[in-house]
């Protein structure tokens, strides 16, 4: 006796792929038996872990046998004093990608629409499609947000607008003044939400920068989400967060699971938030290596996108499929990106100065 499963399914899952991660470093060693493998793939912080993180996971792994606290009241009593909003305006998740379908699930559903841009973080597509929910994707500009064909795509449907700020895997990102004039204009019934994966690379002390928490005061349908799992090192433990007013931080409380964030993970986020040595010297890294990379390109006469984040997608004159394979086999891990509309790119993590330059002469060798 047979049945089709996927027919069974929600129609919105029917039409989705699964997300496709960075291959794992473990995974190449198994399949091409490599000593030496260096993985650019997933935007993770090449320094690994801060000393602080690793003092403190000790300490939390003593209670492991215990349900962590649902409420994160550490951790939101950090966020709160670190980022000047109440702890009732927090919503924690296990990992902003977490937070985002917890988002969606809250506000999506048939019969409504979300606005997000091509070449946007691909998990917008994936949590409004299996919600059920009208996707409505903007052309995009220069391979970014186009800000002003976003609002005009706002329709009577749409609940959601998502805009990745910088964005994945682009790495653009939209200036202050360009993202308070779109937000002038969306009806107060449309919730933005301004993804804040990377904010941590960027200098929020200048005045083009957008700093998401400073401007929920201003926009109450405003939803920040950030996340531990790039700057602060965090990426295995998975803990993110979203920013909101305390209505709709009430309603998303509503739908997430409790004990959605584990404590070994609470208490990693917590100490890691109050180390400003690690956060800086992730910054340094991150900015040092944007420049080796964005040199070794210009050398090899390769085109790139200028990026904001701790990633580059740089363009290649055809697809980047054989390329990614040949880079395999020379041990270097980095993303193809074709699912985002860019097949001809191929977007590469800012490593250490020595990942940095074995990319960069694998890229010599094969092209």
């Amino acid at each position: 006796m047979s049945c089709d499963y996927i027919a069974l399914a929600n129609k919105g899952v029917q039409g989705l792929s699964p997300y496709q991660a960075g291959k794992p470093i473990a995974e190449l060693q198994r399949e091409l038996g490599l000593d030496h493998i260096v993985k650019l793939a997933s935007n993770e912080n090449p320094l690994g872990p801060s000393k602080k993180v690793l003092a403190a996971i000790e300490q939390a792994t003593v209670d492991i046998a215990r349900y962590p606290d649902s409420n994160g009241f550490q951790l939101k009593n950090a966020l709160a004093d670190k980022l000047g909003v109440s702890t009732e305006q927090i919503t924690l998740g296990s990992g902003s990608n977490d937070v985002l379908e917890l988002i969606t699930r809250a506000y999506m559903g048939a019969g409504k629409s979300a606005v997000y841009s091509r070449h946007a973080f691909v998990v917008y597509s994936l949590a409004v499609q299996a919600c059920g929910g009208r996707p409505i994707v903007t052309a995009a500009k220069d391979w970014g947000h186009d800000l002003n064909a976003m609002a005009d795509a706002i329709s009577d449907d749409t609940q959601l607008v998502f805009i990745a700020n910088p964005n994945n895997p682009t790495g653009t990102a939209v200036d202050e003044a360009t993202l308070v004039n779109f937000l002038d204009k969306v009806p107060a019934n449309v919730m933005v939400v301004l993804d804040e994966a990377y904010i941590e690379y960027m200098d929020t002390s200048d005045a083009d920068v957008v700093d998401g928490a400073a401007l929920l005061q201003y926009y109450p349908n405003l939803i920040v989400t950030r996340t531990f799992s790039k700057a602060y090192g965090l990426a295995a433990l998975r803990v993110g967060y979203a920013l909101a007013s305390t209505e709709i931080t009430d309603v998303l409380n509503r739908v997430r699971a409790p004990f959605n964030v584990n404590s070994v993970a609470l208490a990693a986020a917590t100490a890691v938030l109050a180390d400003d040595d690690y956060l800086q010297q992730s910054r340094q890294i991150n900015a040092q290596g944007m420049q080796q990379l964005t040199e070794g390109f210009d050398k090899l006469g390769l085109s790139y996108i200028p990026s904001a984040g701790n990633f580059i997608a740089v363009e290649f004159k055809t697809d980047t499929a054989e390329l990614y394979q040949k880079l395999l086999q020379q041990g270097v891990i980095v993303r193809p990106i074709g699912v985002y509309d860019m097949p001809n790119h191929l977007r590469i993590s800012i490593g250490l100065p020595e990942e940095n330059a074995a990319l960069l002469a694998a890229l010599k060798t094969i092209l």
